[in-house]
């Protein structure tokens, strides 16, 4: 019963894992962390992520410009590339770790010390990457929130909002911090299941009667 629950909570914990890593890498591509739309034209919408800057046409059309240099550019996009440039190379790291330490791998299969070892270093790289990947997400959100409410900027003046990959970075995280719980709780469930296995194979030899021949009169 409690293999079936490990099994199922690491298979869980993997499965939201990987979905998370794979949103946090799809979070620092895509040009959508923040919106402009123009009040003057409303025919095009203008979206920024942490390479380029992009101008989506009514017509369907889209026109991409990379930044220039990476000094120029403001503190949060460069703190936020480097994290989340870290959160995508961990989560990778977690996902190599966690998958030699699952149940159904065959790898180290003699050894259950190593799995369970390697399972809650791939959960650690998962939470790790979890935090890289909430902070930049975040630290950009909430310079959003004081540019758009800026009493010293007209009216008039457009301002940038929260783009999708705002909210994506998030649910990125939250998979990531969730999986790499997951992990860790089943891999410290079956360490302590096999440290009661062992304690009772040590108590059954213990009573064992000893077989020694009786020495002779």
């Amino acid at each position: 019963m409690a293999g079936s629950w490990q099994a199922k909570a690491q298979a869980g914990g993997m499965l939201l894992a990987l979905l998370g890593w794979v949103s946090s890498c799809v979070t620092t591509v895509v040009p959508l962390w923040k919106s402009l739309s123009l009040d003057l034209n409303e025919l095009e919408v203008w979206t920024m992520g942490l390479w380029q800057v992009c101008i989506a046409h009514e017509e369907g059309a889209v026109e991409c410009r990379a930044h220039g240099s990476f000094l120029a550019l403001p503190p949060e996009l460069r703190v936020s590339r480097l994290l989340m440039c870290l959160s995508n190379g961990l989560g990778l790291l977690g996902a190599l770790l966690a998958a030699a330490g699952l149940e159904g791998w065959r790898s180290c299969q003699d050894r259950p010390g190593l799995k369970q070892r390697l399972l809650l270093a791939g959960a650690a790289a998962f939470g790790v990457a979890a935090l890289a990947t909430l902070a930049p997400v975040s630290w950009v959100a909430y310079n959003t929130v004081l540019d758009f409410w800026d009493d010293t900027v007209p009216d008039i003046v457009p301002r940038w909002e929260f783009g999708e990959a705002t909210f994506l970075g998030w649910f990125a995280g939250a998979f990531l911090a969730a999986g790499g719980l997951l992990l860790a709780c089943s891999a410290r469930s079956a360490r302590a299941t096999t440290a009661g296995h062992a304690a009772r194979r040590g108590e059954r030899q213990g009573l064992r009667p000893s077989r020694r021949p009786r020495e002779r009169l």
